[in-house]
């Protein structure tokens, strides 16, 4: 079970915490997979302000990602949805 406590990162978790939360990673992306059967995925989080983690609570990202879904992928999740890409300047 992932731990409900309120953390500014994953690294402020237990050990027990970061299985915790790999596994449910690993679950979701298998959900996806046979739901939505994407190409590939992004699974990541950012890490500090400096990082550009602009929530201030441990989470992690899990994208389905399409052939063509952008036309660079290079760069994993920037840009993804350019229409709201600078998002921080709402």
């Amino acid at each position: 079970m992932v731990s409900q406590t309120h953390v500014g990162s994953i690294y402020e978790l237990p050990v027990s915490g970061h299985k915790a939360i790999w596994d449910l990673v690993r679950t979701v992306r298998e959900h996806l997979l046979a739901r939505l059967r994407p190409d590939g995925f992004n699974i990541g989080f950012n890490d500090g302000l400096a990082a550009g983690q602009t929530v201030e609570h441990a989470h992690i990202h899990v994208i389905p990602r399409q052939v063509s879904d952008v036309l660079d992928p290079r760069g994993g999740i920037r840009w993804v949805i350019p229409d709201r890409a600078p998002y921080w300047k709402e």
